[in-house]
């Protein structure tokens, strides 16, 4: 190339885009003013723009009539449906643009429909675009790439792109090898950001796969999703440092020194994070399980590389991070399986027959409901002691949903002893004391006292 037509400044740069931009706004005008068939271009643009707007107002209430109707469709594609449906005008008009702009190009010259082309690409892209974006969740980031999406694919409708390509790398800044451009942070933006949009699929379709195949237990499950989302946003990461130009041995070399010295400040977040993943790996607790630690009991809602969800039956929701599930001690009530034997105390008087008692209330607990009974889990009540004013028994069963609750089945089970005793004549009986008034002279006089305690 001749070094006469290299920039020598930027300002010189930005004269020749300026200068590049307004040829092409003149070439556009000329297009408009010049007589012929530019103008029956644009009549016949604005004709189908009136023709889109006309059929959205016909077809509108049987399309939406029609989408109603589609209830059992899967949520994606309900979405997108939504989207068009949204979007009726600008479908119409790519359709019927296209269908112009092709009946055009056999039956007369090319040029004479190069206007038409330029609008249906447009908006075509403009549609695509609208559609994709929908992809990313963040309000902001969706913004961001929508337009940016749009403006590129303006320029390249209109043949622009190696004019402001040409501009934007000149604006950079060069630090010995390493050339940083606007260009290039751009085409990294717009490339971490699809990168991340796919990972995002890629980990969700990843997940529902892996959670749909039952051979893998839920532990290993979130561990693979995990190991998987490790892997796309870290290849994300390098790809992004790559497109900018970095060095990756020499930011291998100063993440290492620089991950020391975190090191040392973050030793509670690792501790947390390969605590998760011993969890994970040797399956102790998993999702769905019910477990205690200290005062909370609830049930594994979701495993997190630095904290373990448990839900209580209250609603309440704790994050307990993964080392004290390691460290501390932990009732796995559904660890191995899911039945669980709860133990309930009560006392009778000396006057009931125990065997009497122990066959009403056997008997009585297996109508309860979700109490099992059969084989091993066959509830059974033990006498335990002879007390001061009761014979002491203990009356065990089996369930096998504690995620339903421990405390409820056990004041059902308490209820239906209290109703099956008064109906069998069986009392409960509760401490006696007697109080003596001693005064001078008087006679020592016995005074009943009730002790509740």
């Amino acid at each position: 190339m001749d070094n006469d037509l290299i920039p020598s400044s930027i300002s010189e740069l930005f004269d020749n885009m300026a200068e590049a931009f307004l040829l092409q706004f003149g070439n556009l005008v000329e297009l408009i003013v010049t007589p012929g068939w530019r103008q029956y271009q644009i009549a016949i643009i604005l004709g189908l723009v009136a023709l889109s707007f006309l059929l959205t107002l016909l077809t509108k209430s049987r399309w939406e009539a029609w989408a109603r109707a589609r209830s059992g469709w899967p949520k994606w594609r309900l979405r997108v449906l939504v989207q068009l449906m949204q979007r009726m005008t600008l479908v119409y008009f790519v359709v019927l643009a296209w269908g112009v702009y092709l009946v055009m190009q056999q039956v007369t010259w090319p040029s004479r429909s190069y206007i038409i082309g330029v609008l249906a690409t447009l908006a075509t892209a403009w549609l695509a675009i609208a559609l994709i974006s929908r992809l990313v969740r963040n309000r902001t980031i969706r913004r961001i790439f929508r337009w940016s999406m749009w403006i590129y694919a303006t320029l390249v409708a209109l043949s622009l792109t190696d004019d402001v390509a040409e501009f934007l790398d000149g604006v950079a800044i060069s630090i010995g090898s390493l050339h940083i451009s606007a260009l290039g942070i751009l085409k990294a933006i717009l490339l971490i950001g699809t990168l991340l949009v796919l990972a995002r699929l890629g980990t969700r379709a990843a997940e529902r796969g892996l959670k749909s195949n039952d051979d893998i237990s839920p532990s290993m499950q979130v561990l693979l999703a995990k190991g998987i989302q490790v892997a796309f946003y870290g290849l994300v990461f390098l790809v992004g440092i790559r497109t900018l130009g970095f060095d990756l041995t020499g930011i291998a070399l100063l993440s290492g020194a620089v991950g020391v010295g975190i090191g040392f400040g973050l030793q509670k977040v690792v501790s947390n994070l390969i605590s998760g993943i011993i969890i994970l790996m040797d399956r102790s607790i998993k999702p769905g399980d019910v477990i205690s630690l200290g005062d909370t009991f609830g049930w594994i809602n979701a495993l997190g590389a630095r904290y373990v969800s448990v839900v209580t039956r209250d609603g309440r929701e704790y994050l307990i991070p993964n080392e004290d599930l390691i460290t501390g001690q932990v009732v796995n009530w559904s660890h191995s399986d899911e039945f669980v034997r709860l133990d309930l105390t009560f006392g009778t008087s000396y006057g009931d027959d125990p065997h009497k008692v122990r066959e009403t209330a056997v008997r009585t607990v297996k109508s309860v409901k979700r109490v099992l009974s059969g084989g091993k889990h066959e509830p059974v009540c033990h006498i335990t002691g002879f007390g001061d004013s009761s014979v002491d028994y203990v009356l065990r069963f089996w369930i096998r949903d504690p995620t339903a609750g421990l405390t409820n089945i056990r004041g059902n089970v308490y209820l239906a002893l209290w109703d099956a005793f008064q109906a069998e004549g069986i009392s409960i009986p509760f401490p006696q004391r007697e109080v003596r008034l001693l005064g001078q002279g008087a006679t020592d006089t016995a005074v009943p006292h009730l002790d509740t305690d």
